[in-house]
């Protein structure tokens, strides 16, 4: 399989490329240098890098698109800039190609564009499903709503277009837990303000197992929750990671203080999104981590 890559240097993306042995990958990427730097350890002959989607006219080489590309969401405060930067990263590229695969006359048969649970909004404590129809007016909505609208117009009789909402990836070289580890090896980790928010998480095997599943289930299309079918609140998380690390879990931080620290990203700590995911688990999709206290003992079986 001929698949165009974006995102692939990233935490999710180079997970990805390395799942795959035999499939020519295209790897769109702003460094080529860099990224075969960051990628030698794979088999470069499979590999090929361009800087740009202006080189190309249309997709019509490749099977498959997968976009991942996109400025981290939480990595900093939001500013208007830094809203505008977050936007243009995944909303520009995923117009690009589009209009790629709409001036294609033998199209790629598959489009898979990212998204985030963040579309659901808060919605407390209520369970649900990939059918929940949302207006909401966060920014983490407005982000994803808009990103979707634009992947599908890439729809047609020959492209299934997918859109991975996706939730909090766990994973040992880098993204939300790394981040979390340091004040719980203090000492000094514990919930966020009450705790009973609910955060829809998947471990990185089950990411990346997942996007292979629907890249090969040619009847796949749509919406798909990709978080473990058992998200769990802030407070059991918290919990559960000060045990696999055998450290305590004491202290909490109120949420007033967060609020000052992140400004109004700190909705991405205190939306409580329950979600489900029906669509993949009907296809037949099995998690290797359903729970997330093995999900955690994995992937902190080497940690101190």
């Amino acid at each position: 399989m001929k698949i165009l890559l974006t995102g692939g240097t990233g935490f999710i993306g180079s997970e990805l490329i390395k799942s795959w042995n035999t499939d020519d990958v295209t790897l769109l990427t702003r460094s080529p240098e860099k990224a075969k730097q960051s990628l030698n350890h794979l088999n470069q002959n499979n590999l090929h890098y361009i800087q740009s989607l202006d080189t190309l006219v249309d997709l019509n080489d490749f099977d498959a698109v997968i976009n991942l590309a996109g400025e981290p969401i939480a990595d900093k405060r939001w500013s208007t800039e830094q809203k505008e930067r977050i936007c243009n990263s995944r909303w520009h590229i995923t117009e690009k190609l589009v209009k790629l695969i709409q001036a294609s006359t033998n199209p790629p048969k598959t489009f898979i564009s990212g998204s985030a649970i963040g579309y659901y909004g808060d919605q407390q404590q209520r369970p649900f499903d990939e059918s929940l129809k949302v207006e909401d007016d966060s920014f983490p909505h407005k982000v994803c709503a808009h990103w979707e609208d634009i992947a599908k117009h890439a729809q047609s009789d020959h492209t299934r277009v997918i859109l991975l909402r996706t939730g909090i990836v766990l994973g040992k070289n880098g993204g939300a837990l790394k981040k979390m580890l340091m004040p719980y090896k203090l000492g000094v980790g514990g919930p966020l303000g009450s705790g009973e928010q609910y955060m829809p998480w998947i471990h990185m095997l089950d990411m990346v197992r997942a996007i292979n599943h629907l890249l090969s289930f040619p009847h796949a299309q749509g919406e798909f929750n990709l978080c473990a079918p058992h998200p769990v609140t802030n407070k059991q998380f918290s919990r559960t990671l000060a045990k696999q690390l055998r450290r305590p879990h004491v202290l909490f931080t109120p949420r007033w203080a967060i609020s000052i620290l992140m400004g109004e990203s700190s909705c991405l700590l205190f939306d409580s999104i329950r979600s489900k995911p029906k669509k993949l688990t009907e296809m037949g999709f099995i998690f290797s981590y359903s729970r997330i206290e093995p999900a955690l003992k994995n992937l902190l079986q080497h940690q101190d």
